[in-house]
Order: structure tokens, then sequence, then C-alpha cells
């Protein structure tokens, strides 16, 4: 049972992808509300291409819009058709600029619902440098990773096999 478990979590180690963006929860535990400081909240974080931004709140008591710079300025939301209005909306950075969100509820923008960040191009993983093989010598980027997988099988098949 044991084993399986192992094979279970080697399989799922090799699959599964690392993700580089990052999933912001607006104002932390407080969430989205009247009276918050989202400019401090900000403050500190870098957004990137790729991360997402949620908004929870009470449906029916607040929204998420995205307005323009002047619009955010004057607390004004010149286009509610794109409201979002579920209390738990993600919105996905996918552009790099600035990006500037209110609520148009009342006037819960200039209560303080308002959130301006930056957004910058995505993350790039760090390249990994490849060594030059000598003459001679072998190289272990000649085995790819679906070879490397089935060895494995292959050597805990094997293991398994063998009697305590």
């Amino acid at each position: 049972m044991a084993s399986k478990a192992f094979l279970i979590a080697i399989l799922v180690a090799m699959v599964a992808t690392p993700s580089l963006s990052t999933d912001y929860m607006v104002g932390d535990d407080a969430g989205w509300k009247v009276g918050f400081n989202y400019t401090s909240w900000a403050q500190g974080k870098t957004f990137h291409v790729g991360d997402t931004l949620t908004f929870m709140y009470q449906e029916g008591l607040h929204n998420v819009l995205k307005v323009t710079g002047p619009d955010f300025q004057q607390c004004v939301a010149s286009n509610t058709s794109d409201a979002l209005t579920s209390g738990n909306d993600v919105v996905t950075l996918a552009k790099p600029g600035k990006k500037w969100y209110i609520c148009g509820f009342g006037d819960h923008c200039s209560k303080g619902m308002k959130l301006v960040i930056n957004v910058l191009e995505a993350e790039a993983p760090a390249p990994t440098p490849t060594p030059t093989p000598t003459p001679g010598s072998s190289s272990a980027t000649d085995i790819s990773p679906f070879k490397s997988f089935l060895w494995m099988i292959a050597a805990m098949a094997v293991f398994k096999m063998i009697p305590a």
C-alpha cells in the first residue's frame, strides 16, 4: 500500500508543472470592502502578467469595475456593463501596465474601495545552465524525461519483486 502511495506521489511530482503565477486575495482576510486601504495593501507587492486577483465580498452589496485612470481618480464608472458581481470575482492579469479597479456602488469608491496596481511582464524561469560535455563523456541531457520515468518504473517493479 505504501509503495502505491509512493508511486502516485512520484507520478504527481513528474506530471505537475510548477506555476510561476501568484494568486492575490485583494485585501487579504478583509476582502473587498469599504474603509480598507487598498493602496497600502498593494504596496510592496509585485504583480505580473498571469497573476490573478480575487475580489471577495458579499454579493449584491459591492461590485468590481475595471476603469481608466481618470475614472479611477474621479470615482466614476463610465462603463458598468462589464461589472463583476459574483462576490468571488477572479481577474487574470493578462497584459502589463497600470490597472484600476473600483466599486461602483454609491460612494464606496470615494470611501476607499479602489485599487490601482502596476502589472509587469510575466516572470521567466531562470535558465538552467547546460554543461558542455567533454569528449568521451556522457551527457544526462541525452536521456529524455519520459525514458527516465520508464527506467524508474522498471526499477521500482524489480524492487517490488525482490523478497524482503
